[in-house]
């Protein structure tokens, strides 16, 4: 008998109550919903060992891969990681105080400023990534390299749909 999720016990429900709708949609965006709420879960606890939100990850990750020396707008690292400009100046304040990016004003515009990694923050996020991707594999581990392809392109064709609407 083959295994049940969650999933599938609330499309077996919906089934006996509404044999009428089709239900295949929420067998994929239950799953995504789902899923990402164990991967959160999941990913936060490495996150926490380094003193680091989700979120305030991100940022480093972002500046790390994106501008290790120049630096990003606020505005840049808002797009980058989908939070708003104000959810982005709070995270920028506490990674501040704890002296792992800086603001530096630009020279050709002193009303724009560039946010950058310390040397501090650069050393964090580089051993905090690694664990991030060891974490990563870990979860995955159930998944074959084929499994993890193809599963990849289809959370991308997916994505890439959602943008565009």
């Amino acid at each position: 008998m083959k295994q049940q999720d969650a999933v599938d016990r609330v499309l077996e429900q919906w089934q006996r109550e509404r044999p009428d709708l089709d239900r295949s949609p929420m067998a994929v965006v239950g799953r995504i919903s789902r899923l990402a709420a164990l991967l959160d879960r999941e990913l936060d606890v490495v996150f926490e060992r380094y003193g680091l939100t989700g979120g305030e990850f991100d940022v480093l990750a972002t500046l790390r891969r994106s501008a290790p020396d120049e630096g990003l707008t606020p505005t840049d690292l808002a797009q980058s990681t989908m939070v708003s400009t104000g959810g982005m100046t709070k995270r920028l304040d506490a990674l501040e105080r704890r002296g792992l990016i800086r603001r530096d004003p630009c020279e050709d515009d002193r009303r724009s400023i560039f946010v950058v990694l310390t040397p501090q923050g650069r050393a964090l996020i580089d051993e905090a990534v690694v664990a991030h991707v060891e974490n990563e594999e870990r979860l995955l581990a159930g998944l074959t390299k084929r499994d993890r392809d193809r599963l990849a392109g289809l959370l991308r064709a997916l994505a890439l749909g959602l943008d565009r609407a």
